[in-house]
């Protein structure tokens, strides 16, 4: 069994990979204010940013889904990795060595799976490479070379080679330590009569990776006419590597895809090759799949859907293309990007046009010109004959089916509008509230449900100045009136812990003498306590990445710690966060609690009438004078007064 990672090792992981650089892996973060960064979220599905990430705190938090953490706890969700097997991860990145109690450190035994794996396919990507160099690859350089590839290309995108023999990379990863099973599950060997043997013989190689960098499959394909299997064979799904959540290519162009706001996609590996020695360095490609909705996701996140985003595809002419171009239009709409289509002359694909007639055809093919839907409209509509009444009808009626799933309804009406230039229909008018039936149709009947929010969804809702959700509020954990965000003192409330925890210099000392029962919303008064038990905001002063770990390990739920870390993160309303700013919020909420216990304490007399006895009404009445002195010595002096 693997060691316990020595704590102290676990913090340095912590504090030496920074939040935004890790994030930003995945998905594109731009600035939101008072420090943070803001990117669409990866954990659900939305069309306007609410993911937020707090370098300076080493905290993410998303006000949509209530997701939040810090470095360890992203990586462990989007990655699907157990907590040890992150750390190692991230160990590796930062160059940090960790120390593992209970029994020492065993590389071979106590990296967990994921890691494993990663390790064998980077082993068997520089295998390959090197094979690439041996007279039996002479056929897999040839084939490069014809399609305008060096020696310089092959290593820039870490092209190799997989010797024809039965089982040379499964004896070199043998010998590096990996196990059968490892083989196996990683799909680098496959089962053989008297053993594991390899996988990919003979062929050229290309090492798929995932956003982060890792190679996590391969694609390999045949040079000989005596192979008997597919022209492309991919990696079997293994558990890093499923074929509907990968693109080649991502890992080289995901920078400049969110720095233009633009992607093109590709149909193959040497595709992507060729757009980016053009220039095109956006280009991407599935791996043997359609382009769908994982994939979709995938570039949401790194094009942040603004108003410029586009999409290119450049699918082949012949019906195949059609058809692929017709199955991506279907998923249009989950882009708030415009997508267009490129199709070179003569049914070339980007890498034949590069070879033909040079670099820069290949950066004119993927300027836009087609909107996708524009093509898919005319492809369907091209398939009846519109001199006749019948076949404009029929035409029609195929087509407004699928214009009446576009969800935005202006959008909607104009690519109406065009339809009915298409087919030949002078009444525009029939052909928009035809299509409008059909949506009323499938809306009806159930067909979109939850689609109709707008572009903010159902929690698209956000609070004054890129605040959270007015109506997002944890299950309470202690028991008081439910949290209102109208209510101008759980405003008070929020923005005093976010002061705690972020800013904590600005309310300390003062902070931690306020007790639990000053805050009035329960979800508040829970993390007031998990600050008290962290050690108050002090201790945020000493060591602010340490402390608000402690604030995390002191929640008693998930629904505390995602209101720690939303907190830990979220702008402030005000313009200047200074002493000034802390202090108001500390009186405020203090002034609250001082009349509230006032009218406690006369509505408790008021309840007793006579029946009370004269020194308990004596107390009462002294408890009374003296709060309200102290209200009115705040509401004179301010913070001086605390």
């Amino acid at each position: 069994m693997a060691g316990r990672i020595n704590d102290d090792d676990v913090k340095a992981v912590r504090d030496a990979v920074p939040i935004d650089s890790v994030v930003s892996e995945y998905l594109q973060l731009r600035n939101a204010g008072g420090g943070n960064l803001k990117g669409l979220c990866p954990f659900h599905d939305e069309k306007s940013p609410s993911f937020q990430v707090s370098p300076s705190k080493g905290l993410f938090h998303c006000f949509g889904c209530q997701e939040g953490g810090d470095t360890i706890a992203f990586v462990m969700k989007i990655d699907h990795l157990s907590f040890s097997e992150t750390v190692e991860r991230l160990a590796a990145k930062a160059g940090i060595t960790l120390r593992y109690e209970e029994g020492g450190y065993n590389p071979s035994h106590q990296r967990g799976e994921r890691i494993r794996l990663i390790e064998a396919h980077q082993a068997a990507a520089e295998f390959y490479v090197r094979a690439l160099e041996s007279p039996e690859a002479e056929i897999g350089r040839t084939f490069l070379a014809e399609r305008g590839f060096d020696q310089d290309a092959a290593a820039h995108f870490r092209v190799g080679y997989s010797p024809a023999g039965w089982d040379h990379l499964t004896r070199y990863l043998r010998g590096k330590g990996f196990s059968d099973k490892e083989l196996i599950t990683s799909g680098l060997s496959q089962d053989g009569r008297r053993g594991p043997i390899d996988r990919f013989r003979g062929r050229l190689m290309w090492p798929i990776n995932d956003t982060a960098g890792d190679i996590v499959g391969f694609g390999a394909r045949k040079l000989r006419d005596d192979d008997n299997g597919p022209k492309y064979l991919n990696t079997p799904e293994t558990p890093i590597y499923k074929k509907s959540q990968v693109l080649y290519g991502i890992d080289l162009a995901k920078k400049d895809i969110a720095k233009a706001s633009r992607a093109v996609v590709v149909e193959g590996y040497t595709d992507v090759m060729a757009c980016h020695l053009a220039g095109v360095t956006t280009a991407i490609a599935t791996c043997g799949t359609a382009f769908g909705n994982d994939h979709i996701k995938i570039l949401r996140r790194l094009l942040m859907d603004n108003g410029s985003a586009r999409v290119i595809f450049t699918f082949d002419g012949d019906a195949a293309g059609q058809k692929a171009a017709l199955r991506a239009f279907e998923d249009d709409q989950k882009f708030a990007a415009e997508t267009y289509i490129a199709i070179a002359p003569d049914g070339m694909d980007p890498c034949d046009l590069r070879l033909v007639k040079g670099d820069d055809s290949v950066r004119d093919l993927v300027e836009p010109r087609t909107p996708l839907f524009e093509f898919a409209l005319r492809q369907i509509v091209g398939r009846y004959d519109l001199e006749t009444p019948a076949g404009r009808a029929a035409a029609l009626d195929e087509a407004a089916a699928v214009v009446a799933k576009i969800k935005t309804s202006s959008v909607q009406r104009e690519v109406a509008v065009q339809l009915a230039g298409l087919v030949g229909i002078l009444d525009q008018e029939f052909v928009v509230r035809r299509v409008a039936q059909l949506a009323r149709w499938a809306r009806d009947k159930g067909g979109d449900h939850g689609e109709r929010g707008g572009r903010g969804g159902p929690q698209g809702g956000r609070g004054p100045r890129g605040g959270a959700p007015q109506q997002a509020a944890p299950a309470p954990a202690f028991s008081g009136p439910a949290l209102n965000l109208r209510s101008p003192a759980h405003r008070t409330e929020r923005e005093l812990l976010k002061l705690a925890l972020q800013k904590p210099a600005l309310v300390s000392p003062a902070f931690d003498a306020y007790g639990v029962d000053e805050f009035t919303a329960p979800p508040y008064a829970a993390v007031r306590q998990c600050i008290e038990e962290a050690g108050g905001a002090e201790q945020g002063v000493v060591d602010d990445r340490a402390y608000l770990g402690a604030v995390l390990d002191a929640a008693p739920d998930n629904t505390v710690r995602n209101l720690v870390t939303e907190l830990a993160v979220e702008v402030f309303h005000g313009k200047s966060i200074d002493e000034t700013y802390a202090g108001m919020h500390l009186v405020h909420v203090r002034l609250r609690a001082v009349d509230r216990r006032i009218a406690d304490v006369q509505s408790s007399l008021a309840r007793l009438g006579t029946n009370v006895a004269p020194q308990d009404l004596a107390a009462a009445q002294n408890e009374v004078w003296v709060l309200q002195q102290y209200a009115q010595t705040l509401r004179a002096h301010g913070a001086a007064a605390l």
